[in-house]
This record gives structure tokens, C-alpha cells and sequence, in this order.
């Protein structure tokens, strides 16, 4: 009889220790009720989908989750298609402030960077 051990999946997204800082902070800031921060590619933009980050209160099971040190960082389940294998960053300076997304299965963005194409 043979066994076979199962390995860890891998999360759909890598954090950057700059992307966990920020959700730290977001949830240290959270609205009463939130349980996390959820990551969803929406309909949006002159190439179709856009990525949006926003407080969620309830858990949806068909989302996949990862925990990070500052509270649970969900990821939209009709979105981890198009997220698999992307890292997630934070990046400040004088004039700007946001997440940042290098997604491998992206084959092209609009001019301002707002939305992308799979």
C-alpha cells in the first residue's frame, strides 16, 4: 500500500511584504463588519477587466483565501482565471499610491493602465 502525500496548492496570487503591509493597514482602518479584503477583476475599461480591491463582510466559499499577518485577503472565485500565477504589490511615492499587479496571463492593457485583456 502505497501513500501519497497531498502538497500544499499554491495561492492564485504572491503578495509582495509591501501588499501585506497594506491590507495590515486596511484592516487595521476596516469598517465594522469587514472580515477581510477581497480582490475581483471586473467588467470594466477600454480592455475589459480592471482589477478592484474592496472590504468585504462575509466570506463567499467559492472565493479562495489566503491569510496574511493583518487579516484574511480573499480573491474573487470568478476571478482567479485571470489571476493565477499575477504578484500583488504596493507601491507609494510623492504623486501616487496604489496596488500594483504584474499578471502573466494578461496579453495587453489600455494607455492609462486602468484595464487589461486575457
Amino acid at each position: 500500500m502505497t501513500t501519497s502525500k497531498l502538497r500544499a496548492r499554491p495561492a492564485a496570487v504572491i503578495l509582495t511584504p509591501a501588499a501585506e503591509a497594506r491590507i495590515t493597514s486596511l484592516m487595521a482602518d476596516a469598517p465594522a463588519g469587514a472580515v477581510g479584503v477581497k480582490l475581483s477583476t471586473p467588467r470594466r475599461g477600454c480592455s475589459g477587466l480592471a482589477y478592484s480591491v474592496d472590504y468585504v463582510t462575509e466570506a463567499n466559499p467559492l472565493d479562495e483565501r489566503i491569510e496574511t499577518p493583518g487579516g484574511t485577503f480573499f480573491i474573487d472565485g470568478a476571478s482567479v482565471l485571470y489571476l493565477i500565477g499575477s504578484t500583488m504589490d504596493w507601491q507609494e511615492d510623492d504623486f501616487t499610491a496604489g496596488f500594483v499587479f504584474q499578471n502573466p496571463n494578461a496579453k495587453g492593457s489600455c494607455g492609462c493602465g486602468e484595464s487589461f485583456t486575457v
